[in-house]
């Protein structure tokens, strides 16, 4: 089988973007990533892609007056690549419902908190002032919704007595990549997809979302 072509969309420091790198080299996963994308040409994570011999696309979202004419513009640049699946890893723009129309049920993204709860920004200090007992990171389809679109699948952490944000982010993080990489692996498999505006899972309506286990895998 052709191996499926990938756009990671980034805004940041690029980590999710290596665990990606690093599965698509392994083997681990069936893919190659065509492009590395961000509205941030002075992101981190196009530095990491350009030394790992990735093709980049850098177009600066500040200061641009039409929002949705800017994220038209971007979705076909990324689209030009020709992406099997779209994937936002530390993307930190919310798009046009009509730009990312097209790729329904091919677009990812991987938020830290497990959703519904603690949508949009600061979601380490959100989850420790709720007083939640745990916390984590959930990998959904995108929708035009703000971290609104079906889960496919969660990793948990529990919250400990002496967590500040940046201990709590720190112990999510490496669950954060192994969860990207076992979900993107299950929609490459067959083994999820999306139908409507519900994930199926092994030929079936999913009750809850898939979760990370100690291993690595999604049960």
């Amino acid at each position: 089988m052709p191996h499926a072509r990938l756009a990671v969309l980034v805004s940041g420091r690029g980590s999710n973007l290596e665990a990606l790198h690093a599965a698509c080299g392994s083997g681990r996963l069936a893919a190659e990533i065509a492009l590395v994308a961000s509205n941030r040409p002075d992101a981190l994570a196009l530095t990491r892609a350009r030394a790992a011999g990735i093709a980049t696309l850098a177009c600066d979202s500040r200061g641009t007056g039409d929002r949705a004419a800017w994220d038209m513009a971007f979705m076909a640049a990324v689209g030009a690549a020709r992406p099997d699946w779209i994937v936002l890893a530390g993307f930190m723009r919310r798009l046009d419902g009509a730009a990312i129309a097209p790729w329904a049920g091919r677009m990812l993204n991987i938020h830290p908190s497990l959703l519904p709860r603690h949508p949009g920004l600061d979601t380490h200090r959100r989850a420790l002032e709720a007083g939640d007992a745990e916390h984590g990171a959930s990998v959904h389809f995108v929708t035009a919704e703000l971290d609104g679109g079906p889960v496919l699948a969660q990793a948990r952490v529990p919250v400990l007595p002496d967590d500040t944000p940046e201990r709590l982010a720190a112990r999510l993080l490496p669950l954060e990549h192994r969860l990207l990489v076992a979900s993107l692996g299950a929609l490459l498999s067959g083994r999820v997809r999306l139908h409507g505006d519900r994930v199926w899972v092994d030929g079936h309506a999913a009750v809850r979302p898939l979760q990370l286990s100690a291993d690595g895998n999604l049960s």
